[in-house]
């Protein structure tokens, strides 16, 4: 099991001051959590990608670059890659220029988005979402596995014998997970190429997922990869965590009601009943985490949700702290029980090379 955080670099108010940092402290911030969850043991940091405000992370390839520079194990992923408004041309050279500076700690999550005129600000109709998803894709493959491609499709002018650099490191592109929160067509396109599937399950109840997931399981094993256990799943999560569950409601509080992404919703307690967010004691978020086994079955990576609703750096830090000393080792051990041995770990970069080689032998 891979585990780590993920943000979406959202500029919020903090309730209870009023303030909201500015676009330069959030970004600073963003690297020191990274640089966080290097320290205190998690596996993976992934960044969100957004082109309006209140978000400032526009620049995923940039800030992870900074971060690779920086750290010497943390798997930098994406969360996620827009692939219906970014050529995929320029995703397949600047995901492996990033994949070589940070020695293979790359990976990529890609999604539609969650803002709907992001569309035309890139020249492209939202209607085509699921269309430029596929097609988009599909020419990320060939240019990442094919030296030389020649192609035509619908949404962009032809290529005749292009070449995209650098190649991938080692001959083996990212690991590519394909991040959704509703689609049954990306579920589909993951389990087609045989791909990760990232459930974003934070909002919605765990019904929703379990068939999105069950399906993406099923289709895995239908074209050929493996049994629907062997399918990679990821899922995310979002936790606040005080010594005992009192004290972490009374001071998340305040941040829930008043977040965008929650407030005027459900209460804090309807909402932790119905989705994975857990305001609690470690022990809390240790006993949700490991229901989502009993749900989703085996997978290979947990993201959480640290950064989010205006909550301060400081408290950010103090978070992650308890989350690498007192949450994850459980969860490791816990979640290694009985775990079946021909269930795959989380994809690394060494991982995928060596799958390659034992391929071409």
């Amino acid at each position: 099991m891979q585990f780590g955080i993920f943000t979406v670099g959202d500029v919020t108010p903090d309730p209870t001051t009023g303030r909201a940092p500015s676009e330069h402290e959030r970004i600073k911030a963003m690297v020191t959590l990274a640089l966080k969850a290097e320290e205190v043991g998690l596996d993976v940091f992934a960044t969100g990608e957004h082109h309006n405000p209140p978000f400032v992370p526009s620049s995923p390839t940039t800030l992870l670059g900074f971060v690779a520079a920086r750290t010497e194990r943390l798997i930098l992923s994406t969360a996620t890659t827009l692939i219906t408004t970014n050529d995929p041309v320029k995703i397949a050279e600047d995901y492996a220029m990033l994949q070589h500076l940070a020695d293979g700690r790359v990976d990529l999550m890609l999604g539609r988005g969650n803002t709907g005129p992001v569309y035309p600000w890139f020249g492209q109709d939202i209607r085509n979402g699921i269309p430029l998803a596929v097609e988009n894709y599909a020419l990320l493959r060939e240019l990442w596995r094919n030296d030389v491609v020649d192609w035509e499709g619908r949404f962009r002018t032809p290529l005749q014998g292009f070449t995209s650099t650098p190649r991938p490191l080692d001959g083996v592109p990212p690991f590519v997970w394909h991040g959704s929160i509703r689609s049954p067509e990306i579920a589909e396109q993951a389990a087609y190429y045989g791909d990760g599937f990232f459930a974003n399950n934070i909002f919605w109840p765990k019904e929703h997922f379990v068939r999105l997931i069950s399906l993406y399981r099923e289709r895995y094993a239908h074209y050929g990869h493996g049994t629907p256990e062997q399918a990679y799943v990821g899922l995310g999560g979002q936790v606040f965590m005080r010594k005992n569950s009192q004290d972490a409601v009374r001071e998340f509080r305040p941040y829930f009601d008043k977040a965008p992404v929650y407030g005027n919703g459900p209460s804090l307690e309807e909402f932790t009943e119905q989705t994975p967010l857990t305001v609690g004691s470690p022990q809390e978020v240790i006993d949700k985490t490991l229901t989502f086994r009993e749900y989703f079955g085996d997978y290979q990576r947990q993201l959480f949700l640290m950064d989010h609703a205006g909550l301060p750096l400081k408290t950010v830090l103090e978070q992650l702290d308890i989350l690498g000393e007192e949450v994850i080792p459980v969860l490791r051990r816990e979640f290694a029980i009985n775990r079946p041995a021909d269930v795959p770990a989380g994809p690394t970069h060494e991982s995928l090379v060596t799958q390659a080689n034992s391929v071409s032998v």
